[in-house]
């Protein structure tokens, strides 16, 4: 669960293998402040969530100041090889306007669109309030509207 959740929020890039195993060590770590064992998967997964945003974020400042190169998402690691032509190309501009967006924004539209999440439970795994997840759900929705028309416009 937590490596797919990883790939997904990445969007199937390298560095998955170490968000899944940063967040397994915070869990560790963090272990004792479990207060229901019965929500582990939950709490794992919130973990999961927060150091992800937090990863996006650090990646696109790095990105911005010169010390790391832009590595752009592979969607043929993350679409299905029986996926039809014309589905796969609608998805790779997906993923490249995916891409861009801020990572709170990818976050919370992943959670929704790709983990079919409810807005309380994105609200809870990012550690928001619900008004703020439908602004960041309604940002990114209109960033995708937008570059779709863009793209459609002759």
């Amino acid at each position: 669960m937590v490596l797919a959740l990883s790939q997904r929020v990445l969007a199937g890039r390298d560095d998955a293998d170490d968000l899944a195993q940063d967040a397994f060590v915070y869990a560790f770590t963090r272990l004792d402040t479990l207060q229901n064992p019965q929500a582990f998967h939950a709490w794992l997964r919130s973990i999961v969530v927060r150091t992800a945003s937090k990863r996006l974020r650090r990646q696109r400042l790095l990105t911005r100041l010169g010390l790391r190169r832009s590595e752009p998402i592979d969607p043929d690691s993350v679409i299905a090889v029986e996926a039809p032509p014309d589905v796969a190309a609608e998805l790779r501009h997906v993923y490249r306007l995916i891409e861009r967006l801020p990572a709170e924004e990818r976050v919370a539209l992943v959670l929704r669109r790709v983990e079919g999440m409810e807005l309380l439970e994105i609200a809870e795994e990012m550690k928001l309030s619900l008004a703020t997840v439908k602004r960041r759900l309604a940002a990114a929705e209109g960033r995708l509207e937008r570059a779709k028309a863009r793209r459609a416009a002759p």
